[in-house]
């Protein structure tokens, strides 16, 4: 089965969800951009509660930019702010320190463009779970697609999902279990166990 997505930042756990369960996986490159979706952002947990974390761009809406288009800005070190909170959140998870060196390798590469470095995520997050991504571009861009059509899944608020399981998050105790979250606190907390929690979540998004 092939599926549609847009390229997101360290995809929530619905998104990695739909993708490892995804025989190969369709980008979206011809889509316009929006504002206030995963594509610049992804939410971790911390000791304070629920993070976001956002990727500045440079983005005109009176030029309806294609998303491909869009460029990230150099104005602000958002790389070194989000690697600092990210160790911040997860550095005595079970599993930061197997994973840190490569996320902050991830942290030093310059990105031109926004989907360049979702598409550097998403390869980071498949590599963590041991899954192979098998992956290509839209070659025009169809709004009925005849694919498993998730590009929804790029928005903060998608009506029709169901509850996913719990998992150990190390401040539950404290502000409660948060779902749908980056995939990066399923890695974290989770470690190996993180690829066979994804494929046990039932998702039909057609």
């Amino acid at each position: 089965m092939r599926a549609l997505f847009y390229p997101s930042y360290f995809p929530n756990i619905w998104s990695a969800a739909a993708m490892v369960q995804a025989d190969e996986l369709l980008f979206e490159k011809f889509g316009t951009y929006q504002k206030q979706t995963y594509r610049n952002r992804t939410l971790i947990y911390g000791a304070n509660g629920i993070q976001l974390l956002t990727i500045p761009v440079n983005y005109s809406q009176k030029n309806r930019q294609m998303f491909s288009e869009v460029k990230i800005s150099k104005d602000y070190a958002w790389q070194q702010n989000h690697w600092k909170s990210l160790q911040s959140a997860y550095n005595t998870s079970a599993f930061f320190e197997f994973y840190k060196d490569e996320f902050e390798k991830f942290y030093s590469v310059e990105y031109d463009k926004i989907i360049d470095l979702c598409i550097a995520s998403i390869a980071l997050v498949f590599n963590c779970l041991g899954h192979e991504l098998n992956w290509s571009w839209t070659t025009n861009f169809d709004s009925v697609s005849s694919d498993k059509d998730v590009r929804k899944l790029i928005m903060p608020a998608v009506e029709d999902l169901p509850q996913h399981e719990s998992y150990f998050q190390m401040f539950s105790t404290k502000h409660g279990f948060q779902s749908n979250l980056s995939t990066l606190d399923l890695i974290f907390n989770e470690g190996p166990n993180a690829l066979p929690f994804l494929l046990r979540q039932k998702i039909d998004l057609i």
